[in-house]
């Protein structure tokens, strides 16, 4: 298969984190630089198994730069990217600790229809794992495939489910850990209006603890 597409900005780059700077844990060094473009216009072609087809829609790119990924007490983290179709964006991850708590340098971003970011700190959203899981048989790791999500700040409420619980990537070394990543539905509401969107999330540390460095 190849996919060949052209991407266009229709926002301009978004720098997440206090400063441009994301911490993870407590410490010198222990952060990251993080940027992204979250509502990138893609029109192009996907080829498999030398049929063509035309396609366009939406894509997000991250990029994000570190010395350290995670701290010794640390085991994973859910991270999740949306695009709402009000023309707004969310980024938010916890990171969850060995002890089953959430640390509190998890945080998210919030992205208006002008492009506008805000940091979200940790307080500020609720990321919620519901009954539904999916368990692996290549890692017997079990995820949680649908989130509650919350933001009170911002009236929003939602709900992110996946069309396709098999998405995991399975590391076969220390080095390599093992990844669901993958694509969700989201619907709800903000300020009480229905809002629905779609995005990418993305769970580790359900195998066993991450060790990255």
């Amino acid at each position: 298969m190849a996919i060949h597409l052209s991407l266009q900005p229709q926002k301009p780059p978004v720098v997440h984190g206090e400063n441009g700077i994301r911490q993870k844990s407590a410490g010198a060094g222990r952060a990251s630089h993080y940027f992204s473009e979250t509502r990138l216009q893609a029109a192009g072609e996907l080829e498999i198994a030398s049929t063509k087809y035309r396609v366009t829609g939406l894509a997000w790119m991250d990029h994000e730069f570190f010395t350290e990924q995670l701290a010794e007490d640390q085991a994973g983290w859910d991270w999740l990217s949306v695009q709402l179709d009000d023309h707004t964006e969310l980024m938010l991850f916890h990171i969850r600790k060995k002890d089953g708590s959430i640390d509190p340098y998890s945080a998210g971003t919030f992205v208006d229809a002008q492009g506008l970011s805000r940091h979200l700190s940790v307080n500020d959203f609720q990321l919620e794992p519901a009954a539904e899981h999916w368990s692996s048989p290549a890692s017997g790791a079990k995820y949680p495939v649908h989130w509650r999500i919350r933001v009170p700040s911002l009236g929003i409420v939602l709900e992110a489910a996946t069309p396709l619980p098999s998405q995991e990537f399975a590391g076969n070394s220390r080095l390599a850990p093992t990844y669901w990543e993958g694509a969700v539905m989201l619907s709800g509401s903000k300020d009480s209006a229905a809002l629905r969107g779609a995005g990418y999330l993305e769970m580790t540390g359900y195998d066993r603890p991450v060790q990255l460095h």
